[in-house]
């Protein structure tokens, strides 16, 4: 059996595959391409295109795949396979450079906003040799960008890549300005926490609300929840292990740098955090994650829940995002050092981090808006939808020391001690960590905690990217100017400080109190998907794009669209989903109840008088109230759905879900969650939630 060095990455056309099967000019030049971002020859992409298939062919692939993220939020694939017909009616395997390169799938099917009539069916797949291909259900897969017949963006790669060049561009002009004329590429690096839920494939199959959502659209609390804590970094159950077995095996072998994994805070709900990489392969592994994730599940018999909220009542699923900026010498650009007051450098950096988060506060809470997110933020259990940073005590401090022209004085580390002594002692953080602020200073990153479970990371780290970028371009344009480059750097980090401190918040993030603190300071609290999605409009926000060139004002504008629709296409189906299985099996259940509970009165009646038939009649009274205020929302429902239906503008489609439909969906939701809780659970018409997150042993 081997080893995990030794198969680890096997199904990977990996640098290491490539050094030892390209010629060594042809690998010169890919390398050049990695590190430069300089264009590939077709000679050479021939030569690359050769081997690749050589090397898929050996273990066993007979079909390639350009493998694209379109607008839809998940992967999407093509698979060709590498016959090409002789004049003798033989075949030969090829694949040639072109076709690595270029391919061409149906856009016409794929969300454009606007960008693409149905009629016009041309797109593009281009290669992005940034990232490694790989071998995945016996196909080769070439991770590709996706673009229109006219050249705009159709995915999330390709504003992703566009927006780690201009991060690139800027970072590179203000660390010449420190010296650094050793490097030659910055490169951004996001390593994704996942957190996800498993129940039983049984009782999946018997929730239409699940089958169809990804969420329980109904469902009673059940007595017991997360409330003991003891599920989190709890023992893991042996069907639970076998599965993060199966996982992490799979995902080695792909490259994926999985590291840590472990029970999370609600029942059945798990974790896996990766090792950091380059973002846009981070992407790549993330999406190959979440895969990977629901195929295992199924060859255990269970599912595997992505859904930021797939049961109300415990905790939802996020998915961390830790951010940081490289440079090709393997520094981290956000590494304090041991010293970090007397750091120029990091405190630059920081500041444009800071600025950035400040000035596109708007960009990054669309960036990771949807329908399912809405049911996290703010909810006690994730970030608020206030944006907001936590630096901790000491950088703080320093932050404040350099606002007030005051000398900094650095306390010295104290030992840990616990008490015990034959426990070690170790030296104490500097500062605590805050598991409520939106984006925190976690050591040498930030940690961008918003982002929904079953979401890219693409969109938000394209957001961050092209944001500091912006800042980086306006501190190099003043700098680079300046007689007196020391003096310039200060006055600068100190008006930064002084300008944007309304962003830095320390404290506990779930308070009501920083609500009406975050308004006193101007930070926008935008609660909902359709509240925060006009922002993306913004003349200040489509120039930053714009300017960058990350996106198009045709592409902002198609991106809004499709934003807009999916979320009304999502709680349309939510609706739908509720009133199907109000009227054709709760409505029906609970009347089949109150008819059981009459005849049960009836006969004790028959028998005699003086019997006690509160009991019933109670509950017939009850559930017949409610069984009429569920008729009534499912009414409500059908004539709200056909409403929406004929408002054109899908913006206001958007708000007429958030006002109109969501309060009656909410309504019905409580009626029927009601009353669950006074029907016999046998005869209940779905799996309880007490089934559903305790049905994996």
């Amino acid at each position: 059996m081997k080893t995990v060095p030794e198969y680890f990455g096997c199904d990977v056309f990996s640098a290491s595959v490539m050094k030892e099967r390209l010629p060594e000019e042809t690998y010169k030049e890919l390398q050049r391409t990695l590190e430069t971002g300089h264009r590939l020859d077709l000679p050479v992409a021939n030569v690359i295109a050769n081997a690749m298939k050589d090397w898929a062919m050996e273990k066993g692939a007979t079909h390639f795949t350009h493998w694209f993220q379109p607008l839809t939020g998940i992967t999407a694939e093509k698979h060709d396979s590498f016959i090409t017909p002789k004049k003798d009616g033989s075949i030969i395997m090829e694949f040639s450079g072109k076709e690595l390169i270029q391919g061409e799938p149906d856009a016409s099917s794929f969300p454009s906003g606007g960008l693409r009539a149905t009629f016009e069916a041309r797109g593009y797949t281009a290669w992005d040799p940034t990232s490694f291909a790989f071998i995945k259900d016996g196909v080769l897969c070439i991770p590709t960008a996706f673009c229109s017949y006219g050249g705009e963006a159709l995915d999330k790669k390709t504003p992703l890549l566009r927006s780690m060049e201009a991060i690139n561009k800027q970072t590179l002009r203000v660390l010449k300005l420190f010296g650094n004329e050793d490097v030659i590429s910055v490169k951004t690096t996001v390593g994704p926490e996942q957190e996800y839920f498993l129940i039983d494939s049984d009782v999946y199959h018997k929730r239409k609300d699940l089958v169809y959502t990804g969420r329980t659209l109904f469902g009673a609390k059940p007595p017991k929840g997360q409330e003991l804590d003891d599920h989190y970094f709890g023992a893991i159950k042996p069907r639970v292990q076998a599965f993060m077995k199966d996982l992490d095996e799979e995902l080695w072998r792909l490259g994926v740098l999985a590291k840590t994994e472990h029970n999370e805070a609600a029942p059945a709900q798990h974790e896996l955090a990766p090792i950091y990489a380059t973002t846009n392969i981070a992407t790549d592994h993330n999406q190959i994650t979440m895969e990977t994730m629901q195929k295992c599940a199924k060859k255990h018999n269970m599912v595997c829940l992505l859904h930021e909220k797939p049961f109300a009542g415990v905790n939802g699923s996020g998915k961390h995002n830790n951010w940081s900026i490289s440079t090709n010498t393997g520094a981290n650009l956000l590494e304090p050092g041991d010293t970090p007051a007397e750091n120029a450098q990091f405190l630059l950096f920081l500041c444009a981090v800071i600025k950035a988060v400040d000035d596109y506060q708007d960009l990054l809470r669309v960036s990771i808006a949807s329908a399912g997110n809405d049911h996290r933020l703010g909810g006690q259990e994730a970030p608020p939808a206030i944006v907001s940073m936590f630096l901790g005590e000491e950088l703080t401090s320093i932050l404040e020391a350099i606002e007030n022209d005051e000398a900094y004085g650095a306390k010295e580390k104290e030992l840990l001690k616990v008490g015990v002594h034959v426990l070690p002692r170790f030296p104490k953080d500097t500062t605590d960590r805050n598991r409520t602020s939106p984006l925190a200073f976690t050591g040498n990153k930030f940690e961008f905690r918003m982002l929904g479970s079953s979401a890219s990371v693409a969109g938000p780290n394209t957001t961050l990217n092209t944001a500091v970028a912006e800042v980086l371009s306006g501190f190099a344009d003043e700098l680079e100017g300046a007689d007196d480059f020391e003096s310039a750097l200060h006055s600068l980090i100190k008006r930064v400080i002084r300008d944007h401190k309304r962003i830095i918040f320390n404290g506990n993030g779930y308070d009501d109190a920083w609500v009406k603190e975050a308004q006193e300071r101007g930070l926008l609290n935008l609660v909902s998907t359709p509240d925060c999605l006009p922002y993306m409009l913004h003349q200040k926000n489509v120039e930053l794009y714009t300017k960058h060139k990350v996106y198009s004002e045709a592409e902002i504008k198609a991106h809004y669209e499709i934003k807009n629709e999916k979320y009304c296409k999502l709680l349309n189906i939510e609706v739908l989903t509720m009133i199907d299985m109000t009227k054709k099996d709760i409505l029906p259940c609970v009347s089949r109840q109150i008819h059981e509970l009459a005849d049960t009165l009836l006969s004790k009646k028959a028998i005699s008088e003086s019997i006690d038939g509160s009991y019933e009649e109670t509950l017939i009274t009850k559930l017949s109230t409610l069984c009429a205020s569920a008729f009534d929302d499912v009414r409500k429902l059908e004539e709200c759905s056909k409403i929406v239906k004929s408002i054109v503008e899908s913006d206001a489609a958007a708000f007429y879900y958030k006002l109109n439909i969501i309060p009656v969906m909410e309504d019905l939701r409580e009626a029927v969650d009601e009353m669950e809780t006074l029907c016999p659970s046998d005869k209940w018409c779905y799996p309880s939630y007490g089934d559903l997150l305790f049905s994996v042993k």
